[in-house]
This record gives C-alpha cells, structure tokens and sequence, in this order.
C-alpha cells in the first residue's frame, strides 16, 4: 500500500499507529477510526519475520482500513542501537533476560519520523496498562519531543478486565478474523529474538505444547554438532567463519544456525518496571551465541580489574535499557565505558553445540593477556620463595586476624 501524506477523509485528525499485524495493534486500527483518528502505520522491521509475514502485516494494515502503511527497514539501526552497545555490556536483565523487546526504541523513531512526513504530533502505540512496554513507549516518545500519546489498549482495561477476549471479540464484530496462534499467546518477533507470554505461561504452569516458537525441542536436534567462527573488532562482531557480513545479517544468520539446535530458549521470571512478576518464555539463539562468543574473548584479553567492575557497569546499562530510560543521559555515559573498555576485544572465537547450550570452545587473539614463561597450574617463571612471598603478603590481614583470635590469645 503506498503511503499517503493526508488524511483520506477531510475533518479527521492524523495519527502514526505503531503497527505489528498482532491481535492489540490490529484491535488499535477500527478503534481509533471510530473516535475520530486518520490511522496512519507503521511496521518498523527489524528481520525477526519472512517476506510471508511481512506481506501479512502490509496485507492486514490494508485490510483495516489504514489511511497508509509503511515498512521500515530497522536492521541496521537495531544492530548499530541496540544489538552493539548490549553485547558490550554482556549482561541479561536479572542475569538471565536479554532484553528482547529493546527494538520498541527503534519502533518510537520511526513512528516519530512517520510523524513528521505527515505534520501530526499523535502517537498511539498497542501497549496494555500493565507492562513494561508502555513505559518504553512513552518515556522514549516524552523524550524526543512534545507528542500527543494514545494507547487504546489503556483505555479499554478500565472497563474490561478480559481485555484480550474482548478485542477479539471487537474485531470480530467488524468482520475481521483472528490468527489462531493471537488466541492463546501474546508472540513478539524481531532480530533479537522472541518472546511469549499468555495462556498458561502466565498461569505459572508448564507451557503447553502449543508454545513453540524458533528452537526446536530436544528431539529435533540435528545429530551433528554445529561450529562457528565469529571475528570481533573493538568488541563488535564482524565476520562469520571468515566472510565480513553487516551486523544485522550477522545476527540473522546465528539466529538461523542455532535456532534448530534449541540453543537460547528460556523460561523467565523477572520483576517488572511497574512492580509486578513477569513470566515469558524467550528465544534469542543468535543473540546468546554472540553473548557467549563476546564474553569469552573479553575475558581473556581484559585485565583483572576490567573483568571485576565492568559488569558493575553492565547491569546498570542493562537496568536503564529495561525501565525504559533509553534516553536518560546516564545511557550515554555509561556506553562510553563500555566503548572504552573494548579497544583490545579483537580476535576470532569458535562456538560450538551439540544442542541445547553453546560454548566457547577456540579462542584466536593477539591480545590474550599470556604470560610468555608462566601457564596457569603448569609453570611459572617465578620461584618457590617469590611464591611463599606472594602469599605471606597477599593474605597478611587474614592470618592476622586468626593469629589474634586464636583460642586463648584474644580476649
């Protein structure tokens, strides 16, 4: 559908509609238009779907009755945004959660820019009154300007507690169907990963077998291991098995590679921006492979203090980055460490599965910080006396303190 830069119908008023093709965006479309709204989408792809579901979404942007539709390539700006500055980091959320969701930011961008094509200050999002995501879209769209925000999805949970059954019921009504898979589950996809939640999920029971997503289970797993050879510069990946390739088809590529190797699923538990318990099941099998290949080059070439404090560092990046704080300055500052910090994370890293987890099992560096007469546990170019020296020294405070408080030396 190409887009237009007016509203169709004379009176009604713009508005960018930051558009999925899911059960809550789609619910949006009808919604708006009957208060009044000119409803203008945006589909910012970040390469988590196929030319199918792509078509798909376009297809339904359509089908709704959308004043215009447009697709966005959000690839490399998720890479260069998001995907880079987080593998820096190296840390999940709560230790475990890699953010998945961190494209909303891209999305409030290219919403924000659709909106000025058209000349309107109206932002509407298909974000439920009790998530995270919300936070995220709002405190992004506060952040860079001045914009009316509307959130339909808000609006109904003050009088509808079943709040999914009634959009499909809404959309019904109209005479506009419902894929199977939106009945059960709230499915996010994008470069990153993706994320479930609903059903029993959010039931605190075991997901059924429907809750399936890019990882294939345990019985699928393809019988011969799987190796890769990632290559970094200052930190950011840049090569697969030798051939440069940009970072978002990078990343697309291991999501491809791991993903029938079941490597990056998760069942999560965390606690939310807004104070409740969230539980999702995650697939991220590119992104935690690249985690996974960062962190053990780093830590062969950082320094022992690097080693200790940066993810001091880290999970304050990745705090910020979840609440929604992605324009604070404090993000800024925080990522100049991380970019310090990676001047000598250069070199090439083997990953390796048979399934289920990765690891890093080669490590090709010019600056692994070796010791040229000394191997851990094997050899030292030091001797016994320097040794005992080194410990009498290094551990002087403890056996002080045992010295003193000896049965029958202390008071």
């Amino acid at each position: 559908m190409s887009p237009q830069s007016a509203s169709a119908n004379p009176g009604t008023k713009d508005i960018v509609l930051a558009f999925s093709g899911g059960l809550d965006t789609s619910f949006c479309v009808p919604y708006l238009k009957e208060r009044g709204w000119a409803v203008h989408t945006v589909f910012a792809d970040t390469g988590g779907v196929d030319a199918e579901e792509r078509a798909f979404i376009e297809n339904r942007a359509k089908e709704l009755g959308v004043a215009s539709h447009v697709t966005i390539d959000g690839g490399p700006a998720i890479w260069s945004g998001f995907v880079k500055p987080f593998v820096w980091a190296g840390e999940g959320y709560q230790g475990q959660y890699p953010l998945l969701v961190s494209d909303r930011y891209l999305i409030v961008e290219a919403a924000l820019k659709r909106a000025a094509e058209l000349g309107t200050r109206a932002i509407a999002h298909g974000c439920t009154g009790m998530g995270n995501d919300q936070v995220r879209f709002d405190l992004a769209v506060k952040s860079l300007g001045d914009y009316e925000i509307v959130a339909p999805i808000r609006e109904i949970q003050k009088e509808h507690t079943q709040t999914r059954a009634y959009e499909q019921a809404f959309l019904e009504e109209r005479g506009f169907g419902v894929r199977a898979k939106q009945q059960a589950y709230t499915i996010n996809e994008n470069l990153l990963g993706l994320t479930m939640s609903g059903g029993e999920i959010d039931k605190w029971q075991a997901p059924g077998a429907g809750a399936v997503g890019w990882c294939k289970p345990r019985a699928e797993w393809p019988s011969k291991p799987l190796q890769v050879k990632i290559g970094f510069e200052h930190g950011e990946a840049v090569s697969l098995d030798g051939e440069k390739i940009a970072g978002h088809k990078l990343l697309a590529k291991l999501n491809s590679l791991f993903a029938p190797y079941g490597v990056g699923r998760g069942l999560y538990t965390g606690d939310t921006t807004i104070g409740l318990k969230g539980r999702i099941i995650y697939e991220a099998p590119g992104l935690i492979s690249l985690l996974t290949a960062h962190r053990a080059l780093e830590e062969a070439v950082l320094s022992k203090q690097q080693n200790r404090f940066k993810p001091d560092v880290a999970r304050k990046w990745v705090e910020v980055v979840y609440e929604g704080f992605f324009h604070d300055p404090i993000k800024t500052d925080l990522e100049a460490f991380l970019a310090s910090s990676q001047s000598t994370v250069n070199g090439e890293v083997t990953l390796e599965t048979h399934g289920g987890v990765v690891s890093a099992v080669a490590i090709e560096s010019k600056h692994i910080l070796n010791a040229k007469g000394a191997t851990y546990a094997q050899s030292a170019d030091w001797g016994v006396a320097e040794a005992e020296g080194f410990i009498k020294l290094f551990g002087m405070s403890s056996t002080l303190w045992a010295e003193v408080n000896r049965t029958g030396n202390g008071e």
